[in-house]
């Protein structure tokens, strides 16, 4: 039997420039497949680094942006879900209040050269792959 997992080699898709992502500003979508399913996911910049998560509340499987691309509290110290008011750290996903069940689902980023991309994992590709 073969092991695929140790065969698989992550691949870096471009996402948006460095300057796209601002501390407490809007939120760069992007879709991929996760779990065999299309989904959207959103990459944020909180204080000096970058992070992605689907967009996908651990309390109810729904988007959780309150507008287009808008996840920070006014505060722009946490990530919100509009639909039941679940809160979650932004550099950890980690549920920090409300009723989230558990926390959301993190998809590697990487930023050099004034670029940002997200990596691919056995459980996360392209869409169009």
């Amino acid at each position: 039997m073969t092991d695929t997992c140790s065969d698989f080699t992550s691949i870096a898709v471009p996402l948006c420039s460095s300057a796209e992502l601002i501390h407490g500003g809007d939120a760069v979508p992007f879709d991929l497949i996760y779990a065999g399913e299309t989904c959207r996911a959103f990459a944020i910049r909180f204080e000096a680094q970058v992070y992605a998560y689907l967009n996908r509340c651990s309390h109810v499987a729904i988007e959780m942006d309150y507008q287009p691309n808008r996840f920070y509290d006014d505060s722009g110290q946490w990530l919100l879900c509009a639909t039941h008011g679940a809160a979650y750290q932004p550099d950890t996903g980690a549920c920090a209040g409300g009723p989230c069940q558990g926390g959301l689902i993190k998809i590697k980023l990487s930023e050099r050269d004034g670029m940002v991309h997200w990596h691919t994992e056995p459980s996360v590709q392209p869409v169009n792959f």
